[in-house]
């Protein structure tokens, strides 16, 4: 009954557990230091998203750095 109940509201308890981590990680080491983590979390997805659909690592860095890596 109760994993029912979590299963058909996952999204908004992934919201809260995610909530809840980076709550907590700005209490522990405050607000710039979790804005940078944050922003290298979204860069890991971004790139590893990228890669699950088979596009070439060398096209996303060219993309985001034009003439640096050819």
């Amino acid at each position: 009954m109760l994993w029912e109940l979590l299963w058909e509201h996952k999204g908004k308890l992934m919201g809260v557990l995610a909530g809840l981590f980076f709550g907590i990680i700005y209490l522990l080491v405050g607000f710039w230091d979790t804005l940078v983590f944050v922003v290298f979390v979204g860069t890991g997805y971004y790139i590893g998203r990228k890669l699950d659909h088979k596009e070439d690592l060398r096209e996303i860095l060219d993309r985001i750095l034009p003439g640096k890596f050819r």
